[in-house]
């Protein structure tokens, strides 16, 4: 007799939790062993002819478990490999009284590893604390690979999460990313490279517009000239010797404009891993492009604090996040109730 053990924690495309329940029928109704197997084989045959269906088919706006799901249903382009580091994925954690509001972390890590922890879960459990659903994005890493495949895989998230949005409960334009370090370069290069989506795609996914409705950046990688950016970033992202001008194409104070969502940052002014120069840059590209920003700079603290729980100075940034994140309306359920 098969069994039913619960709902899935991590699932590729197509809908595991939707095989568990046809399971779970088949035994309801009597069926016998061979019944059951081919109810749960349907559709996992299904998932896989449909690679078009949504990473989050089967998860609900009820879920409480956080869920990993794969970004693409087949490999992910310019995938070089199937091994773990070849699969860009997505860890959703469901807020607890969820407000619609939605942020996808990208941690840092010098492009070369990813601070999930730090510089992930623990943040996105602070966002759940808030009502805020929260995504951990586990971006695929130099020098294996390098510009543009890391901005195509933040890019597809923000594009899965939107597709998503009525699924999971979300508002669909109250989707903000957030990047620490070189997580940071690469949110803030999603939010200067976007696009409003490909209508006319065969997959559904790709119709979504790729742009972040908010910003928030801490301690973060913007740009890749000489003097003020991140070697090891530079070295993993764009390879050893880069042109000038893919230096400048990812140098993203150069390519703020009117349209580029509205951002919070916070820095320590003696970061001895990147320089504050580059929020302070970033600041002043979004000033003159007439964008929202608020900025706070710390006189002291070391690079890749995280939540600086252990800081009593430093450790404020979540609580003026949270304020300006409030002076939004972010935490806010719309009054409609858009999105339940």
């Amino acid at each position: 007799m098969c069994a039913r053990d619960g709902e899935p924690r991590s699932i590729g495309f197509g809908s595991a939790k939707a095989g568990a329940e046809r399971v779970f029928d088949a035994m309801r109704n009597g069926a016998g062993i061979l019944a059951c197997l081919l109810a749960m084989l349907l559709p996992l045959e299904a998932a896989a002819q449909d690679g078009n269906a949504s990473p989050f088919a089967g998860v609900s706006a009820r879920s409480s478990a956080s869920v990993t799901v794969q970004l693409w249903g087949g490999p992910a382009p310019g995938a070089l490999g199937d091994e773990a580091a070849d699969v860009p994925r997505l860890t959703y954690y469901p807020a607890r009284s969820p407000n619609g509001t939605a942020v996808i972390v990208a941690p840092g890590g010098g492009y070369g590893a990813l601070a999930m922890n730090h510089e992930g879960r623990q943040v996105a459990n602070w966002f759940n604390a808030m009502g805020v659903a929260a995504f951990v994005l586990e971006y695929r890493l130099g020098p294996r690979y390098q510009h543009p495949t890391q901005l195509g895989d933040i890019q597809r998230a923000i594009r899965v999460v939107r597709a998503a949005a009525d699924q999971l409960g979300l508002v669909p334009d109250r989707i903000g990313i957030m990047g620490f370090s070189a997580g940071g370069h690469l949110v803030s290069t999603a939010a200067t490279h976007f696009d409003a989506g490909n209508a006319s795609a065969t997959d559904a996914v790709e119709r979504f517009s790729s742009r972040p409705d908010f910003l928030i950046l801490g301690y973060p990688v913007i740009s890749m000239l000489e003097g003020v950016t991140h070697a090891g970033s530079v070295r993993n992202l764009l390879g050893e010797n880069p042109s000038d001008e893919l230096r400048r194409e990812v140098s993203n104070e150069l390519h703020v404009t009117p349209d580029t969502p509205p951002t919070f940052l916070f820095h320590t002014t003696n970061d001895p891993g990147v320089p504050a120069e580059n929020s302070v840059a970033f600041y002043q590209a979004l000033l003159r492009a007439g964008v929202q920003a608020e900025m706070h700079l710390f006189a002291d603290g070391p690079h890749g604090v995280g939540l600086a729980l252990d800081d009593p100075q430093l450790g404020q940034w979540p609580a003026l996040l949270a304020n300006w994140m409030r002076g939004n309306g972010w935490l806010t359920r719309p009054a409609s109730g858009e999105g339940d």
